[in-house]
């Protein structure tokens, strides 16, 4: 392995690589495309926003100190109209407003400004005017691919969210803990809507790559997690798990015993999202919605 590939991740694996891949309806096939759009779309604008960031690292620390998530319409917004220092020492109060109005603020749009001002006229290192001037045109140009890239997150989304509500299966996805429209759209997508695609719960965990794997020989026995997987749907497995923690008493309970038990984060998200790929197996599969005292039933004493 070359040094620069070093933990980088192999594309997810394609329907053809996977038993049955062309199984369920129409309508899964088009929820699966736009998943997968959107969360693309979601890369594009991260990777997006980290060009932009190493870029003002380098001449405009005080917009990155005034902002801490540039995807954000105020960010880009302000970058829009001062993307170099000397600008933001000559920006009109009236102009930052009107600029936050057009990106969608409608609240604390003076405090804001304010705020804004403040921020971006600190004291800072700067440049000659030439360097600096073809720095802010390198960041018009990045700031450009991040809206482009933020617009197709909105759009995909919302065309995402229409077509996964229209689903039978949407409401028993939902039903779960912490699964909402995008992350519980990009599961279906990934799972499809045919019964017979996967024999049993343990297939579905194994396409997931959230089942472990035990590997042994001799006298020793290592757990890993499998290589062979679809990572879309083990990574939307993995976002799960976050939310479950907090809006599953369950969740919680069962995360916690893996981590007494030594798991690390890692390990025990994996199998908590494990676990509910089995639960979401059984509800799909007979029509039902999630019940959380089925989930985790209560532990039932025996009298001494």
């Amino acid at each position: 392995m070359s040094r620069g590939s070093r933990g980088a991740e192999a594309p997810p694996l394609s329907w053809h690589q996977h038993p049955n891949p062309t199984s369920g309806t129409p309508h899964a096939g088009s929820i699966r495309v736009l998943a997968r759009a959107q969360q693309d779309a979601v890369w594009d604008r991260q990777q997006a926003a980290n060009k932009l960031r190493s870029l003002l690292r380098e001449y405009y620390p005080t917009l990155l100190a005034t902002f801490d998530d540039l995807t954000s319409g105020d960010a880009r917004a302000t970058l829009g109209v001062a993307p170099t220092p000397a600008v933001a020492g000559k920006l009109r109060r009236a102009t930052l407003r009107a600029a936050l109005i057009r990106a969608g603020r409608q609240r604390n749009i003076d405090y804001q400004v304010d705020r804004i001002l403040a921020g971006l006229r600190g004291e800072q290192f700067r440049h000659p005017d030439p360097v600096e001037q073809a720095m802010g045109q390198a960041a018009l140009a990045h700031l450009r691919a991040l809206n482009a890239a933020a617009a197709n997150v909105v759009e995909l989304e919302r065309a995402l969210t229409e077509a996964f509500v229209q689903h039978p299966d949407a409401a028993i996805l939902t039903s779960f803990p912490g699964l909402g429209t995008v992350l519980g759209a990009r599961i279906l997508g990934e799972i499809g809507d045919d019964r017979t695609r996967f024999t049993d719960a343990k297939a579905l965990k194994a396409f997931a790559g959230t089942a472990p794997v035990t590997r042994a020989s001799g006298k020793k026995t290592s757990v890993t997690r499998r290589v062979v997987r679809n990572r879309r749907l083990g990574q939307a497995g993995y976002l799960w798990a976050l939310p479950l923690l907090t809006h599953s008493p369950g969740a919680r309970a069962h995360y916690d015993r893996r981590r007494e038990r030594g798991d690390s984060y890692n390990a025990a998200a994996r199998n908590l999202a494990n676990r509910y790929f089995g639960i979401l197996f059984h509800c799909l599969q007979h029509r039902i919605s999630y019940d959380e005292t089925k989930a985790f039933p209560t532990p039932t004493k025996i009298a001494a």
